[in-house]
């Protein structure tokens, strides 16, 4: 069965959306025999998150290739209507009222992020269907909504789950580090990760000292450094989206900026793009991580990436594909195993699959529990070191610049400490 999806522009929502403001909240369309299974969602496939949304992007089509293949879900072919979301919040509730009005579509998924996540679930929510959120941290937790559930690694706490492996690190030092300076991006993600980070510094006996935030667009972060420079905390965590993850990186080191540890949420550092381009400036750096390519994480996903890396060959998009194309593509596994099992598109039935079964993925096995959060964390925290301007893919594609040091049954070195040790 030959295999097909929609790419579609924003333009013209104006116009649909005034026909969609009439409409009563749409049902799934009908199951008539040939009438293609509709997943809609929205991916940033331009703007600062573009990196890590195309590659979830061919992800996703490379899952729809291969179901359509095999004669599709129910017997019928499956179909992904999606939107360029440009990176914006402010396009998202437009376009997911496009979706479920307009477009029809069975299933809704999530785009990629919190911050574009959050404003998408109320949405969802007021049309009463099923959401999996894709990449979005605690978007539950003041809503309860019983037909969310979460793409992300964070297990039952997924605020502290960003951090909780930095801290850790942190307490085991001998001596261990008494001081922490903390710094948050003023957004959704950001601001839910510093919520956890602020709970694991004081569940492990640290003294906050240094605890701001900086707007969304940040350009010049020398003030933002100076400022942490000035503290003189030990320790250092970081929640912060791509660009200024990559720009608060640089700073650091144009400064000389050399606290005993560095890192924790900073959301970007795991995309190909930007670790090509900070290279040796993320030495010493500890991040979290959700996938590496160590032989234990690559076996059950590795048939996936050989796909991957042979059809992202010319299309301008993260050739590796380990931050979030995998993902991508576990995510519609998730999608397509309730489908099947369930035997039906009914939202609520499908709710009830999600509660009640396990999911076998590449990136793993996944229950999930309160508010849609797995049951299980699988974050991870890496130490990166020993990078030079020389690095390229081959770098990239292997584990030799960068060390799991957490959690205990993934761990594949020890942490290099302090910080000015690791970043040489």
């Amino acid at each position: 069965m030959r295999y097909h999806v929609t790419r579609r522009g924003v333009a013209g929502f104006g116009a649909a959306l005034v026909v969609a403001g009439g409409l009563a909240a749409a049902t799934p369309a009908s199951a008539q025999s040939g009438e293609p299974i509709k997943l809609g969602f929205s991916m940033a496939l331009t703007g600062p998150l573009a990196p890590n949304g195309k590659q979830s992007l061919l992800g996703a089509e490379i899952w729809a290739e291969e179901v359509n293949a095999k004669g599709g879900l129910l017997g019928r072919k499956v179909e992904l209507v999606h939107y360029d979301d440009q990176s914006n919040p402010t396009n998202v509730p437009g376009i997911y009222t496009k979706l479920i009005d307009i477009d029809k579509v069975d299933i809704v998924m999530g785009p990629y992020g919190t911050n574009l996540n959050a404003p998408a679930l109320p949405v969802v929510m007021q049309k009463n269907r099923l959401f999996v959120g894709f990449f979005a941290l605690d978007i539950n937790s003041e809503f309860h909504y019983p037909k969310y559930f979460s793409m992300l690694p964070t297990g039952p706490t997924p605020r502290e789950a960003f951090t909780e492996g930095f801290f850790q690190a942190a307490a085991a030092q001998n001596p261990k580090p008494a001081t922490v300076a903390l710094v948050s991006e003023d957004a959704e993600f950001a601001r839910n990760a510093c919520d956890g980070a602020r709970n694991n510094a004081k569940a492990g006996g640290f003294n906050i000292i240094y605890d701001k935030t900086f707007p969304p667009g940040t350009t010049d972060f020398s003030p933002i450094v100076h400022a942490l420079q000035a503290t003189n905390a030990d320790i250092v965590a970081v929640c912060s989206y791509p660009l200024s993850s990559v720009g608060i990186v640089q700073s650091v080191r144009e400064l000389g900026f050399k606290p005993k540890m560095l890192g924790g949420a900073m959301v970007g550092l795991q995309a190909l793009a930007f670790k090509d381009k900070l290279k040796g400036k993320l030495n010493g750096i500890v991040n979290y991580e959700t996938w590496v390519p160590s032989p234990k994480l690559m076996a059950p996903a590795a048939d996936f990436f050989k796909v991957y890396q042979e059809r992202a060959k010319g299309q301008g998009i993260d050739p590796l594909g380990y931050y979030l194309g995998g993902w991508g593509y576990a995510d519609f596994q998730l999608i397509g195993q309730a489908i099947a099992g369930a035997g039906t598109l009914d939202n609520d039935k499908l709710a009830e699959y999600f509660r009640t079964h396990e999911f076998k993925t590449i990136m793993g096995d996944i229950k999930f529990g309160k508010n849609g959060e797995w049951t299980k964390s699988g974050m991870l925290q890496v130490q990166y070191h020993g990078l030079t301007d020389a690095a390229n893919l081959e770098t990239w594609r292997g584990m030799s610049y960068q060390t799991v040091i957490s959690p205990a049954d993934q761990k594949t070195g020890d942490l290099v400490y302090p910080y000015e040790k690791a970043a040489e």
